[in-house]
């Protein structure tokens, strides 16, 4: 079964292949990788610069050399050999450009769970990579350029307007944010409110998206886990976790 946070298999040979190139250059010398003393010898210095080039030119096409408001690395497109993939919603019509791996794993579960607890969700109704500019109304905007930021039906819950959820929907919104302790922020929550705003609420060097990455996939992996499966979200102790992080999320 292909895991939820892969790209195609063709992206991961392409990436397989820039990273062997990347190896090649690393190190005390470039193209010197551990090998037996037998190993042929490298390719000679114009190659070497050459192949340098090349790996600079790809990393140009992609990155941005800026940081998005939570801290992860700006791109400038998607599908194009960086972190950035369009991948499909397991159980859903949506598609969604995502940053691989941990950001996507968190971020494909609210989406899911919203699809399946809210409102169903088809394709075009979730907004995930937006291509960087110099100045994004809202700073947070700019997480859509790392890959770490959703809005599910903009149109439906535009910025600034706030009710766009029944009360019952916000306690499911709340319950998934729980899921999430607190590596997931909603725009609900900021000064001037953005419902349909999700975004990654932590750096890339925070242990938090691990961990919570890592519990969504054992839900993910197990029978009777994760979303999909119903749940009390008006179950007291849920209540009271989901309670607690609107608290804690609220005086930030």
């Amino acid at each position: 079964m292909k895991s939820d946070d892969s790209p195609t298999r063709r992206a991961v040979l392409q990436g397989a292949a820039g990273a062997a190139a990347v190896a090649g250059i690393a190190g005390s010398g470039i193209g010197a990788l551990a090998a037996p003393a037998s190993a042929a010898p490298g390719p000679g210095p114009k190659k070497e610069a050459a192949l340098k080039k090349s790996i600079e030119k790809a990393r140009a096409r992609v990155e941005t050399g800026r940081r998005s408001a939570n801290g992860w690395s700006m791109e400038k497109r998607v599908d194009a050999g960086g972190s950035i993939w369009t991948k499909k919603v397991p159980g859903s019509d949506v598609s969604v450009a995502l940053r691989i791996g941990d950001a996507a794993i968190v971020l494909t579960h609210v989406i899911r769970r919203f699809h399946y607890e809210i409102d169903t969700l088809e394709n075009g109704d979730v907004v995930g990579f937006k291509p960087p500019r110099l100045l994004f109304e809202h700073g947070w905007e700019s997480n859509h350029s790392s890959g770490t930021a959703i809005d599910i039906r903009p149109g439906w819950y535009p910025d600034g307007a706030k009710g766009g959820f029944f009360p019952h929907e916000l306690v499911t919104i709340r319950d998934i944010l729980a899921d999430c302790e607190g590596a997931v922020k909603w725009g609900g929550d900021f000064a001037t409110p953005a419902e349909s705003h999700f975004q990654i609420d932590v750096r890339p060097d925070d242990a938090l998206l691990r961990k919570v990455a890592d519990k969504l996939r054992g839900w993910n992996a197990a029978p009777g886990e994760g979303a999909g499966v119903l749940v009390d979200v008006l179950a007291p102790s849920r209540r009271s976790r989901a309670d607690a992080l609107e608290r804690r999320q609220r005086r930030r």
